[in-house]
């Protein structure tokens, strides 16, 4: 079961550099992080492995949760917690196959309609975005802005009060509040906390801006 207070900010990490990996999670979890997913578009099944048996032991102290984006092989060798599926990832229920029951299994979502059948079809949770432009990710679905987020919350939360929604893209420090009250469970940050030259600090930051 995936707890409220551990998932309301998500650590995305995109640099293969195994240093820099250990640097800034090691930094985000000193400060309260609990949730860290690995997002190397570029790299290769072995370097995502590299990186994430460097990670888990720092996450193990904190019992935080570490997640693979896409590589589900990758996911279930190191292993981590789970997987982030995309849209053009495998299915969900194929990687639960190979991944097993206890996997987290999250997928990104852009509309009502991706969030009620990624529900229905067993996700943990649903990353819902972008909420404006980033430079962290090609492809971008449209981007849904607050308006986006109310509307979209507003229907999906009718019918799944409590279910894990976490908002992405380009999300700043100044937009958690406003954000959070359309019904998210939390917030993804990627550069927010990857270009500052204090992670820990950064991170500290961010947790005391959640209502």
């Amino acid at each position: 079961m995936i707890s409220p207070t551990d998932f309301r900010l998500m650590y995305i990490h995109n640099n293969s550099d195994p240093g820099e990996a250990t640097t800034i999670i090691s930094g985000f979890l000193q400060a309260g992080g609990r949730w860290v997913q690995l997002r190397l578009k570029q790299a290769s099944t072995a370097q995502r492995l590299e990186i994430a048996r460097l990670i888990l032991p720092l996450c193990q102290p904190f019992q935080a949760t570490l997640i693979m984006d896409d590589d589900v092989d990758a996911a279930k060798a190191a292993p981590t917690h789970g997987v982030h599926l995309g849209k053009r990832d495998m299915p969900l229920k194929e990687a639960r196959k190979i991944l097993g029951p206890k996997a987290i299994i999250g997928n990104t979502a852009n509309t009502l309609e991706d969030m009620l059948t990624q529900a229905k079809q067993g996700a943990d949770y649903i990353g819902l975005g972008p909420f404006r432009f980033t430079q962290t990710k090609t492809n971008l679905s449209p981007l849904l802005g607050l308006q986006g987020y109310q509307d979209i919350m507003s229907g999906f939360r009718q019918i799944h009060p409590y279910f894990p929604v976490c908002a992405i893209g380009g999300i700043l420090e100044e937009d958690i509040p406003i954000l959070m009250q359309t019904g998210i469970s939390g917030i993804a940050i990627s550069s927010g906390i990857s270009q500052k030259t204090k992670p820990e600090k950064t991170t500290q930051q961010l947790l005391q801006v959640f209502p």
